[in-house]
């Protein structure tokens, strides 16, 4: 199913829908600057503190193909709506939290209704650009956001931060709430897919319990990847999303159609938007922590200094758009990550002494320019060919994959920089020293999944650009790979 909007109405819808995307987007980091203040007002341990950020994207991640499949079945526009009421007041209710406690709970409960709210936004821009120009542009935007989001996050958390307070890094959602709603109201239109729909709850249970188990064991790691308590939190997520795929290979409407993920190119896309999430939630963490420990700026300055990636996406995008149709998504599948793991291995040769201007920016520029090829065409690479009953299942495996990518990145990237920096502590290094070994071992670890991200793209986004780049909806619906 596919709608047939006025070309400015569908533009409208465009317009918040976007908005969409980057509140959730940026929810993943405008935190991330307002911790250490957020840690001194409630009194956070480190531990706590890492989960106001992991509670997040693991909520989110793990319940976004119910809510992908909640969309699909409910009404888009319907789930659209009450995922931005939810989102809301979760905000409002981590803005006002007393402890550290009252906060975890309110961005898990963020995570919640974001796994509601995302995927019908997604599936809704689907929907809305069936095919062609009008569809790759769409499709650039939705990527330059979330590309972009987690800076502009940092930056405006940075601001909100260092001018107000901590807490308005979460109320000021309810300000984008507002207009999401009443962008909704006008320009949304509902949609829904067809047939018998029933759901899938013992997948939706496995696969929640399943991927909990496996970020609450990557986070255990720091104590020691052969620590009893990791080495069993991660078979059980292992064992639990095996019975997930063993489930939805046997019931009539499955929560996640196994169809989606085992076409070849959409399956690439999707391991590439998880390891690009990784590095986008995990290792962006660390280089903001550098700014404000080592390098000692002011939240503000601390949120402008990521801007020059953002910029260099700004840039870039456009020009990649347009050339898309020209050199076709493969190319640019292949390429981008190799700069951006460029880009990381830079940061890795960080120091105490270092400066800002040579040894960060040239690796932003270089980052920026690789992230913006990846953002081009992935979206709508994961999302080819996909018949309009999946549209939601397959929008939530999107999201899903960076979220959850985030979260086991962050928690794999904590125990590499905790055994970094000890080790550095051991000999002896300097404290400042030591925070560096740290984030240059996380950001070495980041370089290389970015290498393995290219290495995907060459094996597995193969096809022709008629079939990567659909054209229009009889090419949208053939199969690919």
């Amino acid at each position: 199913m596919s709608f047939s909007l006025p070309p400015i109405h569908r533009w409208w819808t465009l317009a918040v829908l976007a908005l969409t995307q980057l509140v959730v987007v940026l929810d993943a980091t405008i935190v991330t600057i307002a911790l250490p203040q957020a840690q001194q007002e409630l009194g956070l341990s480190d531990v706590e503190r890492q989960w106001v950020i992991t509670a997040y994207v693991l909520v989110f991640g793990a319940l976004l193909l119910l809510g992908g499949r909640i969309a699909d079945y409910w009404g888009r526009k319907r789930s659209f709506m009450v995922g931005m009421i939810g989102f809301g007041a979760a905000s409002a209710f981590g803005g006002l939290a007393q402890t550290g406690t009252e906060l975890i709970i309110a961005r898990g409960l963020q995570g919640l209704f974001a796994a509601l709210l995302a995927p019908a936004a997604l599936s809704l821009l689907t929907v809305t650009f069936a095919s062609g120009r009008d569809r790759n542009t769409a499709f650039a935007v939705f990527g330059i956001i979330g590309g972009t989001g987690a800076a502009i996050g940092l930056l405006l958390g940075g601001a909100l931060t260092e001018f107000t307070s901590w807490r308005w890094c979460l109320l000021v959602n309810v300000v984008f709430v507002i207009v999401g709603m009443i962008g909704g109201a006008l320009f949304l239109r509902e949609s829904k897919a067809d047939g018998d729909n029933t759901y899938d709850m013992w997948g939706a249970i496995t696969v929640g319990l399943g991927l909990g188990s496996l970020v609450y064991g990557f986070s255990l790691a720091e104590q020691g990847w052969g620590n009893l308590d990791t080495i069993g939190f991660l078979a059980l997520g292992v064992a639990l999303l095996a019975v997930f795929v063993l489930i939805e290979s046997r019931v009539a409407q499955p929560l996640l159609p196994l169809r989606i993920i085992l076409n070849r190119v959409r399956g690439g896309a999707f391991l590439i938007q998880t390891i690009v999430g990784s590095v986008l939630i995990g290792a962006t963490l660390y280089l903001t922590f550098h700014f404000q420990i080592v390098l000692g700026m002011e939240p503000l300055v601390a949120g402008l200094a990521n801007v020059a990636m953002t910029v260099v996406i700004l840039i870039v995008v456009p020009i990649l758009t347009k050339l898309l149709p020209t050199i076709g998504p493969r190319i640019l599948m292949i390429v981008g990550p190799l700069f951006a793991a460029a880009g990381l291995f830079v940061l890795s040769f960080i120091t105490p002494d270092g400066d800002y201007v040579t040894q960060v920016l040239p690796a932003l520029v270089l980052l920026g320019a690789g992230l913006a090829a990846i953002f081009v065409p992935l979206q709508n690479l994961a999302l080819t060919g996909v018949a309009a009953h999946d549209a939601g299942a397959a929008s939530a495996t999107v999201n899903a994959a960076t979220q959850i990518g985030g979260s086991i990145g962050l928690s794999v990237f904590t125990a590499i920089y905790a055994r970094a920096a000890e080790d550095s502590a051991a000999s002896g290094s300097i404290p400042f020293a030591t925070f560096t070994d740290g984030y240059s071992a996380v950001f070495l670890a980041s370089a290389i999944t970015m290498v393995a991200a290219s290495l995907i793209a060459v094996c597995m986004i193969r096809g022709t650009k008629s079939e990567l780049l659909p054209q229009g909806e009889q090419v949208r619906t053939a199969h690919v790979g």
